[in-house]
């Protein structure tokens, strides 16, 4: 069984048909790109797998696991749980301006641990010399994600004193932190300027090199040729065509995947 399999997957508003059936499977470790023009429910794709939207249909199994089932109605507690599956990177970065970089990433960290310890002790108040304890063990380990993404001389300012290619590395570390089985990012450069582009860029490269198991959609398409295991071609609310790198840019079999390459490509 894949890593990851998504069945039929299918999402509505109102009317509107966003996604008519999703069918998608990649391996632990694969790094999968998702290309197509705006509109063809690639970020929704994204929300739906982070429970961030409810599918109307269609099954998600992660590792075995199925964490979500059209047919079953889940609580509160439970869409929690099955969240932490996924880390999503936010093209927008989504950070607290009332907090720091350190901040950001601690405080979901912490409320994470003292949420479990709660749960595993019973205890509704936790003691406050242990929430003392967890909350320093949250800063150092937000420290140290810092250090990975290049920003631990940045972890006590605020994100109005960050460029945008920092915000954006501060939320990759957010996401880091919760240890999620996939990391999913919606155009992580979307909102940068192009020479802010690159040092983001090189972070998803050393996340690949590390082994994560990835989802990135994307408008680069040169970074989704040199970074991408797989390549999803998504338009109309389906996946229309898919292959490996090679496959989808040099040897496009549908028309539709060829009229938005060669848009892409035009200037």
């Amino acid at each position: 069984m894949a890593f990851l399999e998504v069945k039929n997957i299918q999402k509505s508003f109102g009317e509107t048909k966003v996604l008519r059936g999703i069918d998608f499977t990649m391996e632990r470790g694969e790094v999968v790109a998702i290309i197509g023009s705006s509109g063809g429910g690639k970020t929704t794709f994204l929300r739906c797998l982070n429970f961030l939207e409810t599918p109307n249909g269609g099954t998600i199994t992660v590792d075995g696991d199925e964490i979500f089932n059209a047919a079953v109605t889940y609580t509160d507690a439970e869409t929690r749980e099955k969240r932490l599956r996924f880390g999503l990177v936010f093209q927008s970065f989504n950070l607290f301006p009332q907090y720091t970089a350190r901040e950001n990433i601690a405080m979901p960290l912490y409320l994470r641990r003292a949420e479990a310890l709660s749960r595993e002790t019973g205890v509704r108040r936790l003691p406050r010399a242990q929430k003392h304890e967890l909350q320093e063990a949250a800063r150092a380990a937000a420290d140290d994600l810092l250090k990975n993404v290049g920003l631990a001389e940045k972890a006590g300012l605020y994100p109005h004193q960050l460029s945008g290619g920092q915000c954006q590395r501060v939320a990759i570390a957010r996401a880091l932190a919760l240890s999620p089985d996939i990391l999913c990012f919606d155009e992580p450069t979307s909102a940068l300027d192009p020479e802010l582009t690159g040092e983001v860029l090189r972070v998803i490269r050393d996340l690949r090199r590390d082994g994560h198991t990835m989802i990135i959609v994307t408008h680069e398409m040169e970074f989704a040729r040199s970074v991408a295991d797989h390549v999803v071609f998504m338009a109309g609310g389906i996946i229309e065509e898919e292959g490996t790198p090679a496959e989808i840019f040099d040897h496009p079999t549908s028309e539709a995947l060829r009229a938005f390459l060669h848009k892409e490509t035009e200037f």
